[in-house]
């Protein structure tokens, strides 16, 4: 199995997480390729077509504790097709991440991707959050079949 993970980072938060996920995955033998969503180029978008799975995760974009969005939602429904693809979201957060879980989840699949969960994670606990989202992902049969 081979996973692509897709992220947007601000102050590297993001960024570390999508790396924490990558190394969970190695850890049971699951190949990934990371790459920040500035670098989706045509090299990734071959990669994205034929990877198993595919996580994307952004940051918390908006208010303390209104208006939270998906960070550069915009640059997000640019992202290559997804259709037929099984996917995992993730956001990373300070005080609250609002609805921006259900709000990628509906841009991701706008491009036609199989959502199959998604999780949020604070940035004060990204270890513990992040190895709760490893674990549940590749207990699920859904996702690593």
């Amino acid at each position: 199995m081979d996973a692509v993970i897709i992220y947007e980072s601000l102050t590297g938060t993001t960024q570390r997480a999508a790396h924490l996920i990558g190394d969970g995955f190695f850890d049971h033998q699951i190949g990934t390729q990371i790459y920040p969503l500035k670098g989706v180029n045509s090299e990734a978008a071959q990669t994205i077509a034929t990877a198993d799975l595919v996580i994307i995760g952004t940051w918390t974009d908006g208010a303390l504790i209104v208006g939270q969005k998906p960070a550069k939602h915009k640059k997000l429904k640019q992202l290559p097709d997804l259709t037929g693809k099984k996917c995992l979201v993730f956001c990373t957060y300070a005080i609250h991440p609002g609805k921006t879980i259900p709000k990628l989840t509906k841009i991701v699949e706008g491009l036609g991707g199989n959502v199959l969960g998604g999780m949020t994670f604070r940035r004060d606990h990204l270890d513990e959050d992040v190895a709760e989202f490893v674990a549940r992902a590749v207990a699920n049969p859904a996702v690593v079949a």
